[in-house]
């Protein structure tokens, strides 16, 4: 049985020395340490011999697996080993080369236009709400004061799923919506992407992003509006901005206006931004008209408030005088990376 067992050793050994890869190297291990190996195999002739030839047997078997264990290990390491060798020659790098630069991105100019306003009215104590793109239009039109076949729509031609759903025209529904659920004082900003059927060109696009803000409280006035919009637009064009406001014509506010600033560009003095005025139009607002408040069943007897709206993508054309609207939604890295 010894001879046996020296013969089993002197195999494995030869096979592992002659090894060249360590699959090869693997089935040695198995032919001899497996379940079906040879080492196993001769332990089955243990039932064979006497209870006092039992124990030399084992160790005799454990001094043979242990041996061969120790070999296939060392073969191994040292395959492992000139296996990195070969590949640390064969992946040399050169490193006088010049190294590949990282693009690093960065905020859209649009998003930094909306942190900016968003800091400004959320300084003032206003609450960030958003609402669904996809809208009813009850809430796009009818609550703000816009029924059906108003001349008002013809203005502001969307995109209709059906004839009771569509792509939302402004963001004035978030502000329905939350007028609805009748949490008072309301003091909010609703920014968002907005869908209207217009022609592509430099200052128009079929889908932009408005910012509209609503001002919900007891007895709330014009003067209120005029003083909240001018901290604003000193906030966000410089502290010697002045306000103008012009009379306009919203269906969902009475009275209605039109706001202007001064140019930030000449001061007011008159330039080739503000076409020699001196003022560049920025937003529209107004005191929210009594049929929206008792539409979202308000009592307008008892609450007043006012509202406003702004073109996102104008104050970023304005901000960083950018003479077209469509250059912010080119993903041109060239004109991105200015920003």
């Amino acid at each position: 049985m010894k001879e046996r067992l020296q013969a089993i050793e002197n195999a494995a050994l030869n096979q592992i020395n002659e090894a060249k890869s360590l699959e090869q190297l693997n089935d040695v291990r198995v032919a001899f340490l497996g379940k079906k190996g040879e080492i196993t195999e001769i332990m089955k002739c243990m039932k064979d011999l006497s209870a006092e030839e039992r124990p030399a047997f084992g160790q005799m078997v454990n001094s043979v697996r242990q041996a061969i264990e120790e070999a296939i290990e060392n073969t191994k390491t040292s395959m492992a080993a000139k296996l990195r060798e070969e590949q640390l020659k064969s992946e040399v790098i050169d490193v006088t080369l010049p190294a590949k630069k990282s693009n690093v991105g960065h905020r859209h100019p649009n998003t930094i236009a909306l942190e900016e306003v968003q800091r400004i009215f959320v300084g003032m104590g206003y609450e960030v709400v958003e609402g669904p793109e996809v809208e009813y239009d009850y809430y796009n039109f009818e609550a703000l004061n816009i029924p059906a076949n108003h001349p008002a729509k013809d203005e502001q031609d969307t995109f209709y799923i059906n004839d009771k759903i569509l792509l939302r025209t402004q963001t004035s529904p978030v502000q329905a919506r939350y007028m609805e659920t009748g949490k008072m004082p309301i003091r909010m900003i609703a920014p968002g992407r907005v869908f209207r059927s217009d022609e592509v060109d430099a200052t128009h696009s079929p889908s932009f992003h408005q910012i509209e803000g609503l001002v919900i409280d007891k007895n709330i006035t014009f003067a209120d509006l005029k003083g909240t919009l001018a901290e604003f637009a000193r906030e966000l064009f410089g502290p010697e901005t002045k306000v103008k406001f012009r009379p306009h014509h919203f269906p969902f506010t009475e009275p209605s206006a039109e706001v202007d600033v001064t140019c930030f560009k000449c001061g007011g003095k008159g330039c080739r931004m503000c076409k020699g005025s001196g003022w560049i139009e920025i937003l529209g607002c107004g005191m929210v008209h009594p049929k929206v408040l008792e539409n979202c069943k308000i009592d307008s007897n008892e609450y007043q408030g006012f509202a406003f709206g702004i073109g996102l993508e104008r104050i970023a054309l304005l901000k960083y005088e950018i003479d077209d609207m469509r250059l912010l939604y080119e993903n041109d890295t060239r004109f991105l990376k200015q920003f």
